[in-house]
């Protein structure tokens, strides 16, 4: 049997002070960048733009793809985006307990590895986006 991966998207949101969104997930109190599963019906830049909106009520310019984070215990691919926000006012939702822009020195403090690398990868200014594997937690 061909095994099956599942496909998610992300994305991180930079103002123009480099401050970054990120939200406090209610299902485990984990800081990451907003994102989910993507749809089967639906682009990878509208699934991104989806689920940001759905996390935090922020509209955003999706501008170009950062990094591909493969989880290898579960066969999850996240494909994480660069975003510049259209509006500044954030809310909560039924997936977020807590919503801020954090400055980069913050990430790493508040995130765990797999996803603190998905902002900082985002945050390098150049063009060629990272490959990545990791265990759920760690990278590989």
């Amino acid at each position: 049997m061909t095994p099956l991966h599942s496909v998610s998207v992300a994305g991180v949101v930079v103002r123009e002070d480099r401050r970054v969104l990120a939200i406090r997930r209610a299902d485990n109190g984990a800081w990451e960048p907003p994102g989910g599963v993507l749809e089967v019906a639906e682009s990878v830049e509208d699934g991104v733009r989806r689920e940001v909106y759905e996390e935090t009520g922020i509209k955003v310019c999706v501008e170009r793809l950062t990094g591909v984070y493969k989880n290898m215990n579960r066969g999850v691919v996240a494909l994480v985006f660069r975003c510049r926000p259209e509006n500044r006012i954030a809310r909560l939702s039924d997936e977020s307990i807590e919503v801020a822009w954090l400055a980069p020195a913050e990430v790493s403090a508040r995130m765990a590895e797999v996803y603190a690398v998905r902002v900082l990868d985002a945050l390098r200014g150049d063009a060629a986006p990272s490959v990545r594997t990791h265990d759920g937690r760690h990278l590989l």
